[in-house]
């Protein structure tokens, strides 16, 4: 089985063709600049045909179709035709508390999310651009919603309500959601698996550290808190995110710099975070991590707010399910940054959590990062988030490929 997995960004999409009984990729596209004169398109597929170029992209509609004539195409396609796309797979950001799980789409559906667009409404439109772009491309081939915020929907009443007036969640669903559920849904059942452990009996906490960053507590296979909230722009300190402040702060920026509030949230989404904190040094981690190793002050400073804030959360959530048998790190960061790792967990030796530095340093892959006699599990986990949403796209439609 064939499935289309399909992430539309406010100007960007993102497309993985997966086949199933091979759980691989076997194309991957990215469009960029999406509604932008110099919008270009990246095709790359397992047999190693590669090609990038500009191709103006005015719409998702346009990229789509674009992408489909790629996968055809008669030298670098991957099928034939499209009768061989079987579904399709569509992240959506935000499902509200209308959804709790994935869903075939039809119309009352995508009623249903364009309701939500209020709540997240960077993202849910342009994912909803999508879906009807393929509706129309591909009408006979079945479509299925996969929610960010649906992994979320089992916290507790007293993790997601905010200390504001109750009516304002009665009547504005203003409470918290969490985001990246898909991956920490993902990565806390892959660490099941490496442990050889039941999924449904353990206490752990995964890590997804990218440039947007959340941490979540998951107990008995169920998430029961996570560091975003109504937006992504709550919790950890992240590439450009401020993550948790005061909200006062909002106003005192405003008079004081003489700003909007708009323009002040704009700044808390796209000028903070590590980005703001390194005095503009940079979002990449990349280039933080290189600060921090050769002494740049503003590097250290972001590096190491960026780590305890991390850290702090992780101690929070071991107390909010009681115990904890396993941390797990996962996404660009969590995956791939030693270091970053090794600043978080001397933080948690009072938790029982012994690093290896040997293997922290050493190893790739799934792997155990912790020493022989550490209580808790110390785990890196890659995440698939494409490979969820395709999965997830074959449990609603009644399809079951083994894990």
């Amino acid at each position: 089985m064939n499935i289309l997995v399909i992430n539309c960004g406010s100007s960007s999409l993102k497309i993985q063709f997966i086949q199933m009984e091979t759980k691989q990729a076997t194309a991957v596209i990215l469009c960029d600049r999406i509604g932008e004169k110099n919008s270009k398109i990246k095709y790359s597929t397992i047999t190693g045909e590669k090609r990038e170029e500009q191709v103006y992209l005015p719409t998702h509609a346009k990229a789509i179709r674009v992408v489909l004539a790629y996968l055809t195409d008669a030298k670098i396609g991957v099928i034939q035709d499209l009768s061989e796309i079987h579904a399709v797979g569509h992240r959506v950001v935000h499902g509200a508390e209308i959804f709790s799980d994935s869903i075939q789409i039809n119309e009352t559906v995508m009623e249903q999310i364009e309701a939500c667009a209020g709540l997240a409404p960077l993202h849910n439109p342009a994912n909803i651009s999508g879906i009807i772009a393929c509706q129309e491309l591909l009408s006979m081939t079945p479509q299925v919603a996969v929610f960010d915020t649906a992994f979320h929907q089992t916290m507790p009443s007293e993790a997601y309500f905010y200390g504001i007036p109750y009516r304002y969640y009665k009547e504005h669903g203003v409470r918290r959601y969490g985001f990246h559920g898909t991956s920490h849904c993902f990565v806390s059942k892959q660490a099941a698996l490496f442990l050889q452990k039941d999924f449904t009996k353990l206490k752990m906490i995964v890590c997804h550290l990218g440039n947007g960053a959340s941490v979540t507590a998951v107990r008995d296979g169920k998430s029961i808190d996570t560091s975003m909230g109504l937006t992504p722009l709550e919790g950890l300190i992240m590439g450009t995110r401020s993550g948790d402040l005061d909200p006062a702060i909002i106003e005192f920026i405003a008079h004081k710099e003489k700003k909007t509030m708009e323009e002040v949230v704009e700044i808390l989404n796209k000028k903070s975070g590590v980005l703001g904190l390194s005095e503009g040094l940079s979002s990449d981690f990349r280039d933080l991590l290189d600060g921090y190793q050769s002494g740049h002050a503003g590097a250290i400073r972001a590096i190491n707010a960026y780590t305890y804030r991390i850290a702090k959360y992780i101690g929070a959530y071991a107390v909010a399910m009681g115990g904890l048998d396993a941390i797990v790190f996962t996404a660009g960061i969590g995956e791939n940054s030693g270091l970053v790792r090794e600043l978080i967990c001397n933080r948690l030796e009072f938790l029982g959590a012994t690093l290896d530095h040997e293997q922290n340093n050493s190893a790739k892959g799934n792997r155990c990062i912790s020493k022989d006699d550490s209580k808790v599990e110390l785990l890196v986990i890659p995440t698939n988030e494409e490979l969820s949403i395709a999965e997830e796209t074959c449990k609603v439609l009644g399809v079951c490929f083994d894990t």
